[in-house]
């Protein structure tokens, strides 16, 4: 055993006979020395530095919709999200994964999480940049849309650290059914200063909002939460006592939660630092082990004695939080759109530059199908993205159609591009072949990414029968979504068709088919911002797919006579590397 240690720690040469000369093994000659066996060669380069907002429809719907006057932040956004140092952030914010510290080293309880560095330089920049609730103080119109654009920008970088700025995003109009508190706290979320650690929230610089909605026996069917919530002698103020199965980001400032009331479940606001500097009782149970989104911290909260303050009416929960859902919603359209035009970039990347059979695989007639139908996706999810922040940003400014159709389109663009997803992702990793199955390539991790935008939110069972929800109850959504399609009326016949059809199917929907009638919907909604707003060649090629049937069941099967040299130019050649 001394001898074996003592070998262990020689210089590599003195005991590696095969590097000499004329050595053999076995009887075998060995290569002579200084002959390469690594030359790297038909491997693309690195893609970073690169410009994630170079994207042309990305650009045209930003000033379509309003945020003109955004543009020249956004390319500077982008070439920032598209360094290598920002690319290495989020890489290293999912190789590093938060730790959980549920006590100090004196044994006292503290509940806190640990993040890598890079966490913080990325969750800087997106507050920095207005990602999270800045949009709420901007008076500008189309303030939400710069908002979406960025996240479709910054979103290059990795996708768990979206969670807390998204919820802090959406949780001020929650907030702003108890006016009082949103007195004191909106101030500090819609800021764009990122000041981490827990501390009285009213001494801090900046904050972060999370949420806390669903428990072990319900998920999302929330009316069946078991959380109390006891009033205190301080009207407003109650304690709660519970658990709660799914709340990410814990070392958020405050939460949204839900509980039982005595009038019923009801929201409150819930700190992490009470106003007098001490720890409310929020004891972190564990993290969870995801599939994806590992860099991001997801947690189950115990509350017993947690004190809360009531928002909005009691008995109303669902109601008051409802609107911070819209917004998550939207959120979550936009970054599976980033998710597709991230990797489609990748692929395009490698398909100009590796060579197969003779040509380069962008050159490959096969390939260049898949990528143009991969670019189709991702551009109807785009443009889809930057309409509903749109119809947001006028329904904030008291656009009652626009509110209309956000209600009804966001959950059924939820419902269809979060879809989409996980197949697009899957055929973008298959783009680089092998090269893409490994970690290095970062494509695994967009993958794993994918199917949590789905899942958040309402499943998406629960957001087609949200559509349906909607049509019955709220008449109004149904009008503002055919005035909306009726703006593309005769310029394509496929589309026309579909409207026809979509008309026809809302008349006989069911909970049964909820899911093909929404499918329904989101497409011929996406049809029909195509056929306005996209070249004539990108538009047909949608709606002969999608639309009119001609396409097969994976992508890369377009028709013969699609405009691939068309789709392609607009989707590839500006995304060049620097």
């Amino acid at each position: 055993m001394a001898t074996l240690a003592h070998k262990q720690h020689e210089p590599y040469e003195q005991h590696e006979p095969y590097a000499a000369a004329g050595a053999s093994v076995s009887g075998a000659s060995a290569e002579p020395a200084g002959r390469a066996t690594h030359d790297v060669t038909n491997q693309p380069p690195p893609l970073a530095p690169y410009d994630a907002s170079d994207d042309t429809a990305l650009l045209e719907g930003v000033r379509r919709e309003g945020a003109g006057w955004a543009v020249e932040d956004l390319r500077r956004l982008g070439r920032r999200a598209g360094s290598v140092e920002a690319q290495e952030w989020g890489d290293l914010a999912n190789r590093h994964e938060p730790v959980l510290r549920t006590h100090d080293r004196y044994g006292n309880r503290i509940d806190e999480v640990e993040y890598h560095p890079s966490w913080h330089h990325l969750m800087r920049v997106a507050v920095g940049e207005g990602l999270a609730g800045a949009p709420w103080a901007d008076d500008r119109p189309g303030a939400h849309v710069a908002r979406t654009a960025g996240g479709l920008v910054w979103g290059h970088t990795e996708a768990g650290h979206g969670c807390p700025t998204s919820m802090t995003y959406a949780a001020v109009p929650a907030l702003r059914r108890q006016p009082e508190l949103a007195a004191v706290y909106e101030p500090l979320l819609t800021g764009r200063a990122y000041d981490p650690g827990l501390r009285t929230p009213t001494e801090k610089r900046g904050l972060l909002a999370g949420m806390g909605m669903t428990e072990k026996q319900g998920g999302s069917d929330v009316r069946t939460n078991t959380t109390v919530a006891t009033p205190t002698a301080e009207p407003g103020v109650y304690t709660l006592r519970g658990h709660k199965w799914f709340t990410s980001a814990p070392m958020c400032d405050v939460f949204l939660v839900l509980a039982q009331a005595p009038d019923g479940l009801s929201c409150f606001l819930v700190p992490r630092v009470l106003p007098d500097g001490t720890r409310n009782t929020f004891r972190v149970q564990r993290l969870k082990d995801k599939l994806g989104n590992r860099s991001n911290a997801s947690s189950e909260p115990e509350f017993d004695g947690t004190v809360a303050w009531l928002v909005g009416p009691g008995g109303q929960g669902v109601k008051t939080i409802i609107e911070m859902v819209n917004c998550t919603r939207l959120d979550c359209v936009m970054s599976t759109a980033t998710l597709m035009r991230k990797t489609l970039v990748e692929a395009g990347h490698h398909a100009r530059h590796r060579t197969a059979f003779g040509a380069r695989l962008l050159d490959q007639p096969l390939m260049r199908n898949v990528l143009a139908d991969l670019a189709l996706e991702s551009e109807a999810a785009t443009t889809l993205a930057l309409r509903l922040a749109g119809a947001a940003d006028r329904a904030v400014r008291g656009d009652a159609g626009e509110a209309a159709f956000r209600r009804i389109a966001t959950a059924a663009g939820k419902y269809w591009v979060t879809k989409r997803g996980p197949a697009f992702t899957a055929e973008a990793l298959e783009c680089l072949g092998g090269n893409g199955y490994v970690e290095d390539s970062g494509m695994p991790r967009h993958y794993r990414e994918a199917p949590l935008l789905s899942i958040w939110e309402g499943s998406g069972n629960v957001n087609a029968l949200d559509v349906l929800r909607a049509l019955g109850r709220e008449p109004h959504t149904a009008d503002a979504l055919f005035a909306e399609l009726a703006l593309a009326r005769g310029g394509d016949t496929r589309l026309d068709a579909a409207v026809v059809r979509l008309k026809d199917g809302l008349a006989a929907a069911r909970p049964a088919g909820a899911r093909r009638l929404v499918e329904l919907l989101a497409l011929t909604l996406q049809g029909a911002l195509l056929v306005r707003h996209a070249p004539p060649a990108v538009a047909d090629a949608f709606c002969a797919s999608r639309l009119g049937g001609d396409w097969g069941h994976a992508f890369g099967t377009l028709p013969d006579d699609a405009g691939l040299d068309t789709v392609l130019g607009r989707a590839l050649s500006p995304a060049q590397p620097l």
